[in-house]
């Protein structure tokens, strides 16, 4: 019988882990802005094309929890293979739909694909990761994942506009299919220890969330961070253009806030390493969201704009580089997908539920006291969080 062959040094492992999220995410994200053109095309009315976002928002956010607590029981690689099938199979479905209603229960297997695979490979990060290096290990993960999402956009725009909207879906599906090949062959079949085989005791593990109040808070905190964001992305371009900037100066914004937020989370992650405590900089950083989301509130010219887009960039990366690491830390090995789902489900349900909730409150009290109250109320979320988390100090 042939030596086993020894696992591929942690560094290796982490590169894998971040060109499979990278590439998974750029071509399920190539997508994103073509599909609603595409509704459209096939008669959507634009409710019925928010409705058709809504159902991947909500099944990417409600299925990110109970996937991960299922790659704590049958393991990472085979969840990730599924979840890459399961959004190859979507892009297919789209190339073959013909009607808004298809549509609709195509995103929704998206959704249900990206919850698959998001949760289960920032699991499968901390798994390989070195308690020390956790920081940085999320630093290159992110990078990776923020310009595989925001290269996706790009490109699938300049596919669907040189190809059209059918073939670009299958550009889309070929891809996931090479990316399920490298997983398999790429991917550990374990990490850390052999698994439990068998399905998730759900009233043991909603027992682990609520005693653990570490683990809660870094959930609000995730919940708060993001509710901010889907301020930003859902309203900011209409308060902008009332402002007088021209859509080019509103895509600048937009790349500007994306640019800085993902080139910042590699030396902002080995900044969380040298912390004495990886909440404090969490706490910074969503202090620093607040102050960025307000800034846009009081801005009026385009300077104003991109110095609060790049601030925004740089606490959005202070903040969710030390999120990520620190939630590794508050559970046991055996929880980490339990709590990195967790982690997903709060970043989808607070951008559903900014878009949802501010359009009302901008009726109110206009652009500005909405982006204000947004800070204030993230003030009110990192206060929540240093009381939830004060005091935890994980061996390193």
């Amino acid at each position: 019988m042939p030596p086993r062959r020894p696992p591929p040094p942690l560094e290796v492992l982490l590169l894998v882990c971040c060109l499979l999220v990278f590439a998974s995410y750029l071509s399920s994200y190539m997508r994103i802005p073509v599909v609603p053109l595409f509704a459209r095309e096939l008669g959507a009315s634009t409710v019925l094309v928010g409705l058709i976002n809504s159902a991947f928002l909500f099944m990417a956010g409600l299925f990110s929890f109970l996937l991960g607590v299922y790659s704590d029981r049958l393991g990472r690689k085979p969840l990730i293979i599924m979840g890459l099938a399961a959004s190859a199979a979507s892009a297919l479905l789209l190339a073959a739909s013909s009607s808004p209603l298809q549509l609709m229960g195509i995103y929704a297997l998206f959704g249900l694909s990206l919850a698959a695979i998001g949760p289960t490979l920032m699991a499968l990060v901390a798994d390989i990761s070195r308690p020390t290096h956790l920081g940085r290990s999320y630093g290159w993960f992110t990078t990776a994942l923020y310009s595989g999402m925001s290269l996706g956009p790009a490109l699938g725009g300049w596919l669907a506009q040189t190809l059209g909207f059918r073939p670009l879906f299958v550009v889309s599906a070929l891809f996931l299919l090479l990316v399920i090949v490298l997983a398999w062959k790429y991917l550990p079949g374990e990490t850390i220890a052999p698994r439990e085989a068998h399905l998730p005791d759900w009233s043991q593990a909603i027992r682990e969330v609520k005693g653990n109040r570490h683990l809660l808070g870094c959930w609000l905190a995730t919940l708060g961070g993001c509710f901010a964001l889907g301020m930003f992305i859902t309203f900011a371009p209409l308060y902008f253009h009332d402002r007088g900037l021209s859509m080019t100066q509103i895509g600048v914004v937009f790349a500007v806030q994306g640019a800085v937020n993902a080139l910042s989370r590699i030396p902002l992650g080995r900044l969380s390493d040298a912390v004495a405590h990886r909440w404090h900089q969490g706490v910074a950083g969503l202090l620093l969201v607040g102050a960025s989301i307000a800034g846009f509130g009081l801005s009026h010219t385009l300077a104003h704009f991109l110095t609060a887009a790049v601030f925004l960039g740089i606490s959005l990366g202070l903040a969710f580089t030390a999120l990520g690491a620190l939630i590794a830390e508050v559970v046991p090995l055996k929880s980490r997908g339990l709590a990195m789902g967790g982690y997903n489900t709060c970043i989808y349900l607070g951008m559903m539920a900014s878009s949802a909730l501010m359009g009302s409150v901008i009726k109110r009290l206009d652009f500005t006291g909405s982006f204000l109250l947004t800070g204030f109320f993230l003030f009110f979320i990192s206060a929540l969080f240093y009381l939830m988390v004060k005091g935890f100090s994980p061996p390193r």
